[in-house]
């Protein structure tokens, strides 16, 4: 896939209200609904939109805030499918979530459902959202996709709150089914900025040890893992992987880079779930492209800047022109050590993190403790390096 024609998936943030007060909320959620928000009928023109990249259809997910604070929900997933695009949503678990309400979404045509777990405990989990009895609430939610057929993947923030305990998530997780385990790596934004909540964040040196554990781990669970904005793991993948081999690493990178170019099918079959992982070079704004409620079009949820707005340009249009999101795929303008990295076309770093912490989305992810083999040459040399 061209990632500069279509993103693999597109995300809108259906509403900012939620009853959950979680550590970490991105969106700094509040219990009521903004009258800003896209109507149903805006909501059925961003779906247009999405078809109008072509098929296969980006996958849609609906997030939030809490998707369930829409009564309208149930419609938009209905005319969503039947265009033929397959929708995700991650719910908050909350009693807006009911056995009935499950129902209601696979009979609307819902694939898959996301929910979150941070903690392999109620009083882990139940803290760190906010809200007692929401970790059992989770697990019913689970048990009723289960039962309706809906496809299941569990979302965990990597934070100190949840680090140690992540062998246990993993354990519950096995159990239950699931058909992806995401972990999230915090950014400093929304409820996640305040300084309380950014002492949570773990070092450097422990995002390798926690990509290092992910990746053993992916040899034996029954479920596929992933990263969310920790796009380094890659690089830890094709280390770990060359090394097994026995192949020089710059191989199996020239081998994985030679393959990305050539078009993906990705287009869902009987042997494989409804909705597939994302490839090698998905990042922000490259692959992935996000819908605020209000219709603001960015480059991910967790960096704040907009390339326009679906109620006054098209989405393709925005996605592919764009000044932010033409510059934000390019990288050739990366800086720092990303900007010369050998594996910045199949990771690019977080460009979310880099603005959080920089206020420059184009600088060096900081959590990436890599050291590129170009990094500490002359600046003529560097300058070379990044331009090839």
């Amino acid at each position: 896939m061209d990632f500069n024609q279509r993103p693999f998936t597109v995300i809108w943030e259906t509403t900012r209200a939620c009853d959950l007060v979680c550590l970490h909320c991105r969106a700094d959620a509040i219990p009521d609904r903004n009258p800003y928000e896209l109507t149903t009928q805006e909501a059925f023109r961003l779906v247009d939109m999405i078809c109008e990249f072509g098929q296969p259809y980006p996958i849609f997910i609906l997030t939030g805030g809490d998707p369930m604070k829409r009564p309208d929900i149930f419609d938009i997933v209905a005319y969503a499918t039947q265009k033929g695009v397959r929708v995700a949503m991650t719910p908050s678990a909350t009693p807006l979530v009911t056995r009935e309400a499950i129902k209601r979404l696979a009979e609307a045509g819902l694939v898959r459902l996301a929910i979150s777990l941070d903690g392999s405990t109620p009083e882990i989990h139940d803290s760190f959202r906010g809200v007692q009895g929401s970790f059992a609430h989770t697990l019913r939610i689970l048990d009723w996709c289960s039962e309706f057929g809906i496809e299941t993947q569990i979302h965990t923030t990597v934070t100190k709150h949840s680090l140690e305990d992540l062998p246990k998530v993993a354990d519950m997780v096995a159990k239950l089914g699931i058909k992806l385990w995401a972990l999230f790596f915090l950014i400093a934004i929304g409820r996640a900025a305040r300084p309380e909540i950014r002492r949570l964040n773990i070092s450097p040196h422990d995002f390798e040890r926690v990509f290092n554990w992910m990746y053993d781990l992916s040899k034996s669970a029954p479920y596929d893992i992933t990263p969310r904005e920790g796009y380094h793991y890659r690089r830890v993948m094709l280390q770990r992987r060359a090394q097994e081999l026995g192949v020089p690493v710059e191989e199996l990178l020239k081998e994985v880079l030679e393959k990305s170019l050539r078009p993906t099918d990705v287009v869902p079959s009987k042997d494989r779930p409804k909705i597939v992982r994302a490839p090698m070079g998905v990042n922000d704004g490259r692959g992935v492209v996000f819908i605020s409620h209000v219709g603001l079009v960015q480059p991910s949820g967790f960096l704040p800047l907009a390339g326009g707005s679906v109620r006054e340009k098209p989405l393709a249009e925005i996605y592919r022109h764009s000044p932010l999101f033409v510059r934000i795929r390019d990288y050739s303008q990366l800086k720092g050590k990303c900007g010369v990295c050998e594996f910045k076309q199949i990771c690019g770093g977080s460009r979310s993190r880099a603005y959080a912490v920089t206020g420059d989305y184009m600088r060096s992810d900081p959590y990436c403790i890599y050291r590129p083999k170009a990094w500490g040459k002359s600046k003529k040399e560097v300058a070379t390096t990044a331009q090839t």
